[in-house]
């Protein structure tokens, strides 16, 4: 039986191949959706693992989270710099890193921040050193620039016709090792840096002025906060310029004079410091988050517009079951003569059913097959592009619940596989043969 099934495959390869192209790219859109979706995820929540606790100034706790832990692009509100000062200084805190971003070179965000943070982001350096002076930068293991090159800071980036820094010009001191998140493709320069080419020092002296009149004259924390953001719209906008030395010598003490800032990467001691420290800055100017919480909130919106996309993944398979049966019934309607002639030699109405259904089955079951490799290559396609892009490493791979779609799959083409062996089951010898 499985010698003619083959012979007869052979000599309808068109058709055959016809249908296990169409079972192919309906169950590679499905799969690829699953995956793609399942890889979103969990690159995404490992990125998020490297941080503990995001405390910035009061507004979206989203943006704070997409802009501070994927340095995706945003003007955020400025918070007092006293508070870097309070979280450096709490017995709860393991440390606490300040970053300030807004500047660019060759598409990779620049971010100021701190050596601890650079130090702990991935562990030892894959070579080089962790910068000791403002003119020094580490770089992501994504950014594709060699160990003492130039960077010159632009503000904003080249696409939206950014001004670039006069002010300062660094030289990579180090590389980092490889995270799998975002800031494998940033540039990591000391905060103070950052500051001083901004003009943010002068601000810190005016800011300390504003702060001893508003303690003296009863000015509410609202008024408070809106200084700041005025404070950070100015640094987003780039009115302020003022003067760094690249040979100055890192200054990590951080008081409560300090500039504001958009966002302050914290490392607690223990958990139920993270969720003391949480409570304790979400109230007047701040909020404090846990990117985790945050990306379930927003898992929860991706979660809707996944199953609108498996929803037309399983219409599309659907149509092409229709197609199928159609195509089936004309071949089935095509071969009666062969099926009488069967009969007619002593073939039993069982082995004609087995044929057709093994005949049927086995191409859908092809198909089904080629569609979850289709599906898988397409995934890491997107994904790679996607990490590009994002820096943000998202793992391709199937897991347990993928056995059961194929099984659904396959169950589904056995039923399917049934229609035509009915069919040419229920045709008697004489009428296929005088058709």
């Amino acid at each position: 039986m499985i010698r003619f099934i083959l012979s007869d495959l052979r000599r309808l390869w068109a058709g055959s191949l016809v249908v296990v192209l169409l079972v192919a790219l309906a169950t590679a859109l499905g799969v690829s959706v699953v995956l793609q979706e399942r890889a979103l995820r969990l690159g995404s929540a490992r990125a998020a693992d490297k941080f503990d606790l995001v405390i910035g100034a009061g507004g979206s706790e989203t943006q704070l989270v997409l802009s501070s832990v994927f340095l995706q692009p945003s003007p955020l509100p400025l918070m007092p710099g006293e508070v870097l000062g309070k979280l450096a200084a709490d017995p709860r805190v393991d440390w606490a890193a300040p970053i300030g971003f807004g500047d660019s070179f060759s598409g990779y965000p620049i971010v100021g921040t701190t050596t601890m943070l650079a130090q702990n982001l991935s562990g030892d350096l894959a070579e080089g050193k962790i910068f000791a002076r403002e003119g020094e930068a580490v770089i992501g293991s994504a950014v594709r620039l060699p160990l003492g090159g130039e960077i010159k800071p632009m503000h904003g980036s080249l696409e939206e016709g950014g001004e670039t820094h006069t002010e300062l010009v660094y030289h990579i001191a180090g590389r980092l090792r490889p995270t799998g998140t975002a800031w494998d493709r940033a540039i990591l320069v000391p905060i103070q840096a950052v500051w001083h080419i901004h003009g943010m020092e002068a601000e810190e002296h005016a800011e300390d002025g504003e702060h001893e009149h508003e303690a003296a004259s009863g000015t509410d924390n609202a008024e408070h906060g809106h200084e700041h953001e005025k404070a950070g719209a100015d640094h987003n906008g780039h009115e302020h310029h003022g003067e760094a030395d690249p040979d100055a010598a890192l200054d990590e003490s951080w008081t409560a004079g300090a500039p504001g800032l958009p966002a302050i990467l914290v490392k607690p001691k223990t958990i139920a410091d993270a969720y003391k420290l949480r409570q304790d800055y979400r109230s007047g100017n701040t909020v404090a988050v846990f990117p985790g919480e945050v990306l379930t909130n927003l898992y929860a919106t991706l979660g809707d517009a996944k199953q609108i996309l498996v929803a037309v993944a399983f219409g599309a398979q659907a149509l092409v079951a229709a197609s199928l049966v159609l195509v089936t019934v004309i071949h089935i309607g095509q071969r009666r003569r062969q099926i009488g002639a069967l009969r007619a030699f002593g073939a039993p109405r069982g082995a004609i059913l087995g044929i057709v259904w093994l005949e049927f089955f086995f191409l859908v079951a092809i198909g089904i097959a080629l569609g979850f490799a289709l599906g898988y290559a397409a995934a890491l396609i997107l994904s790679g592009m996607l990490s590009q892009t994002s820096g943000v490493a998202m793992p391709v791979g199937f897991a347990r619940e993928d056995a059961g779609l194929a099984a659904v799959l396959l169950a589904f083409a056995t039923i399917l596989a049934a229609l035509p062996a009915m069919l040419a089951y229920r045709q008697s010898p004489a009428q296929a043969l005088r058709a």
